[in-house]
């Protein structure tokens, strides 16, 4: 493949491939941006068409992309008056924290439960979003109006989301400007900036993820354009608004110390050490600065890492540590039962149901796992990704290992959010056309970890639209590239894989049935049994052992597909010399 070509995915060769053939270089090596002149006249025909309409904009956008973004935005607005969750609440005090305090005061203020707990660039963006926001309504401002939901709050803030979203639709748009095969990375492009994630999280839930991941992509664009200065400085950036990227950063430091600032010979290029470390190193003082003056770092890094909370979020993000859970769960059973005799019950861990809640996570048959165990866990396997990262600093090397670091995270980590598979899914997505193996991970993956947010959105309101939207974005991704990759496994063990595979993902509608129909079942047949009327309050108001079972089932059947995806892009990376 030519060195000149910059894409992350390339035009695809005759799928008449021998068995086990792979595509190689579809991610080719980074090379300088101005290079992309070499094949500016193999873009697709869409880019030069522009509407007449728009083109006093000077944009270079086409029609297409036009009704995208017209087209999604529409369905953002109607979203206005859906479910919000606390997530709402706590942006909206943090606007009232960041423009009523002085900025000594933002870290310690604790008028509503919801502190300001991110890190200072964001609390900088609060601060900057305050600003109109006291213009719109003054009371959205106001630090003892708590809980405020009148209309023009609920309107402002879904604005801002929609808003900031455009920093992601501005990288995944110059990801097409330069790519090989600028069809298949316009669909991969759209599945980003239109993803059910972002819908579901951003603009149902209420989250800023889109613009935080608009940052981060920005950043990986630029390593692919051999702009490797530029790229950790955005990422230094990102980690200053949100440190749950910090997931990311040992991929980063490999990657930009072996191919940034050391020559091929492993020597030290001095002018480029210094001018990575002081990007780095200004960019933290922009953010931490004023609260290194004031003495305050500390107490800031307390709210930033609390490590009072639980193994396990309140719902078990489908991770290694929920199979682990569930595991747990059912050898208490047995073990009550006087079977398996020479296990013992720890009786602490009985009453223990791992909702993470604040203090510690106890198992009640297995060893209790504890913080340093998930930390050295995920540092071992960052550190076999980053080691073959350090031999191969190519773009798509680069990628493989940032998704992988991100994915160990999520595994093993420490009261993992499932909203954090989102870490999982938006790089790995950079990835799905690469071929068959790449794309069969991205699917389990995309399907397993997009229904594990599922579980966030309970109101019966939202339940249709999680569905449906996320199929429709499935048959309009995930059937284009398969067809573009698609390899039939030659050998028995593949095939056998394969099919096991496709069962898996055939189970999520069955899975999707027996979650709505549980708890009506369930609450029939607890108000039968109540047998008169002055008992059924009393009976409905106790919690039934299996209250909790259609979210665990969620949470175990989904973690299945993801702890596979993780196993299944660990083994490609490793066992490739691409």
């Amino acid at each position: 493949m030519s060195q000149t070509h910059l894409s992350p995915i390339a035009a695809r060769p005759s799928l008449s491939l021998a068995a086990g053939e792979k595509l190689v270089h579809s991610l080719p090596d980074s090379i300088p941006e101005d290079s992309a002149t070499a094949i500016k006249g193999s873009e697709d025909a869409a880019r030069a068409q522009k509407t007449g309409r728009f083109s006093w904009l000077e944009l270079d956008i086409t029609r297409t992309e036009w009704d995208i973004l017209i087209g999604s935005t529409c369905l953002k607005l109607l979203l206005f008056p859906a479910y919000r969750s606390t997530d709402f609440e706590v942006h909206r005090n943090w606007l009232a924290i960041t423009h009523s305090l002085p900025i000594s005061k933002w870290y310690y203020d604790t008028t509503s439960e919801w502190t300001l707990d991110y890190p200072p660039f964001f609390a900088y963006f609060e601060k900057l979003l305050s600003i109109p926001a006291y213009f719109v309504d003054p009371r959205i401002v106001d630090l003892n109006n708590l809980n405020y939901n009148a209309w023009s709050v609920v309107a402002y803030q879904r604005t801002t989301v929609i808003l900031t979203e455009l920093v992601l639709g501005a990288a995944v748009l110059r990801f097409v400007r330069g790519a090989e095969n600028p069809a298949m990375q316009r669909i991969i492009s759209a599945s980003l900036f239109l993803h059910p994630g972002f819908l579901i999280v951003d603009h149902i839930h209420f989250q800023y993820n889109g613009f935080m991941f608009g940052i981060l992509m920005w950043s990986l664009l630029m390593a692919r354009n051999d702009r490797k200065l530029l790229s950790g400085f955005l990422f230094a950036v990102l980690l200053n608004f949100k440190h749950i990227y910090l997931y990311l950063a040992p991929a980063y430091f490999i990657y930009l110390l072996r191919s940034y600032c050391l020559s091929p010979t492993y020597t030290l290029l001095p002018g480029r050490f210094l001018s990575l470390a002081n990007a780095v190193i200004l960019t933290f003082l922009a953010s931490l600065g004023p609260f290194l003056l004031m003495g305050q770092l500390p107490q800031l890094l307390s709210r930033l890492f609390p490590f009072t909370r639980g193994l396990n979020h309140a719902y078990w993000a489908p991770n290694f540590w929920a199979l682990v859970t569930a595991l747990d769960r059912i050898l208490l059973k047995v073990v009550s039962r006087g079977q398996l005799e020479g296990l013992s019950i720890n009786e602490s861990g009985v009453a223990s149901t791992s909702r993470g809640l604040v203090g510690d996570t106890v198992f009640a048959v297995l060893p209790t796992v504890q913080p340093i165990h998930t930390l050295a866990i995920t540092v071992a396997f960052q550190v076999i990704y980053t080691g073959k990262l350090w031999t191969n600093t190519s773009y798509k090397s680069f990628v493989t290992a940032l998704t992988l670091c991100g994915f160990t995270s999520y595994m093993f980590g420490w009261h993992v959010h499932e909203k954090a598979i989102l870490l999982v899914l938006v790089p790995l997505s950079l990835l799905a056309a690469e071929d068959n193996a790449y794309f069969r991970t991205f699917e389990i993956a995309s399907i397993a970890g997009i229904y594990s947010l599922f579980p966030l959105l309970f109101t019966p309101a939202e339940t249709l639209i999680k569905i449906v939207y996320s199929v429709v974005w499935a048959l309009f991704v995930l059937r284009p590239i398969h067809r573009q990759v698609y390899q039939f496994p030659r050998t028995v063990t593949f095939v056998v894989i394969d099919f096991l595979e496709r069962i898996y993902i055939m189970g999520f509608p069955l899975l999707q049935v027996f979650v709505t129909l549980f708890p009506l079942l369930a609450r029939r047949r607890a108000a039968a049994s109540a047998g008169v009327a002055e008992h059924t309050d009393r009976e409905e108001t106790r919690a039934s052992p299996l209250e909790f079972l259609p979210l665990m089932l969620t949470s175990v059947y989904c973690a299945v597909g993801l702890v596979w995806a993780f196993i299944r892009l660990s083994v490609i990376y490793l066992t490739r010399k691409d």
